[in-house]
């Protein structure tokens, strides 16, 4: 039988094309590879520990949900769902929090990161969020998560607390291994020693922006005053940021770009950007105009996979609580 993979988006916003390249497009091409069973869920029980508007929520689960499908997520190859509308997450998380330590807990560096970034809401749960996302990893019996370095220490926390619970109560989990994936690192287009984000948007590229505004944010992008177009991420970081999104939506590698574009100058190599990057997403876009008109529909999609999701949590559970003595 093919190993279990899981992971997960968080439902804070627009997607840009950092998210798209550094989540999504490994999503399709692990779901498309035929190598795993599938579980990609939308991570709104983690989105909650940054400060977010009650009224924003639903509409920002329901555009995630379009952004899956839209980029080729395919329900019947993979199951896709919603990890508030499967309790067993919170329910095994508590579980798991009695037997996880504080010291585990206040090593972590994205907590300690995140409390640097909104110190006026430093909540127990941003605390806490390695032991919901174990939770969301154990309950599938997965073997496989697609990570990036920044995950490679809550994956380790996983695999402490899955032999933890098997030492205490008996075999019941299985140790997950991390699948390092090649993220390209997108940066600002407006500062480029920042990754790209949101919330500077003149610097970010939204999957669903109109080529219009893709052309303009492209062509105010920095770079240099050299008069050449080369690699050289240390000293030309903004010209390196274009050529590896560049290299990105092609395959090419970035020293390849920029000898694609010798003797050119920076105005054109912006113009085929802007134009490869509007191409590259026209269908995308196009789809999920086309499912935001209808959310019932992609609503039942996610209601589906959240049924089955909800049925092999369930028995993980079962299982769980036995071993625990909270059932006969």
């Amino acid at each position: 039988m093919k190993p279990v993979l899981v992971s997960g988006v968080q439902p804070t916003g627009k997607l840009h094309i950092g998210n798209y390249l550094g989540a999504l497009k490994n999503f399709t091409d692990l779901q498309d590879s035929g190598d795993y069973r599938c579980h990609f869920f939308i991570a709104d029980l983690h989105s909650m520990t940054e400060p977010f508007d009650p009224k924003e929520k639903r509409r920002q689960v329901i555009e995630l949900c379009a952004d899956y499908l839209a980029a080729g997520l395919d329900p019947s190859q993979s199951v896709l769902f919603v990890q508030s509308e499967v309790p067993a997450h919170s329910e095994l998380a508590w579980i798991l929090n009695t037997i996880t330590p504080m010291g585990e807990l206040q090593r972590m560096t994205q907590f300690k990161d995140k409390s640097l970034r909104q110190e006026e809401n430093i909540n127990a749960g941003l605390f806490a969020y390695p032991v919901l996302m174990a939770a969301d990893i154990l309950l599938y019996g997965a073997r496989t998560v697609p990570v990036g370095d920044d995950q490679l220490q809550h994956l380790e926390l996983t695999r402490t607390l899955a032999r933890k619970f098997n030492a205490k109560f008996g075999k019941t989990f299985i140790e997950p291994k991390g699948l390092l994936t090649k993220t390209p690192r997108v940066m600002s287009l407006k500062d480029p020693s920042k990754k790209m984000s949101k919330s500077q948007p003149e610097g970010c590229i939204f999957l669903d922006d109109e080529p219009d505004a893709i052309k303009a944010k492209v062509s105010r992008a920095v770079t240099d005053s050299e008069a050449t177009i080369a690699y050289d991420p240390e000293r030309r970081p903004g010209l390196a940021n274009l050529l590896e999104i560049y290299s990105a939506l092609t395959h090419l590698e970035p020293n390849a770009v920029a000898a694609e574009f010798a003797g050119e100058n920076y105005a054109e190599l912006k113009r085929k950007l802007a134009a490869l990057v509007a191409e590259h997403f026209a269908e995308f876009r196009a789809k999920k105009r086309k499912l935001l008109a209808s959310p019932a529909s992609t609503e039942r999609i996610f209601a589906e996979g959240s049924k089955a999701a909800a049925k092999t949590a369930g028995a993980t559970m079962a299982e769980v609580k036995k071993r625990t003595g909270l059932s006969g």
